[in-house]
């Protein structure tokens, strides 16, 4: 992946995550962290 190269990511078989929030997640700070809690729960 280029954007990981630009990076300087020089490891083989590196993993990369990308995210996004939209609406109401992005916009409401406590909304966002009550849906984040209930991913961590979930592992």
């Amino acid at each position: 992946h280029m954007c990981m190269m630009m990076r300087g990511v020089e490891k083989q078989n590196s993993l990369m995550k990308t995210s996004a929030m939209l609406g109401t997640f992005r916009n409401e700070q406590k909304t966002r962290d009550e849906f984040l809690s209930l991913l961590q729960m979930k592992r």
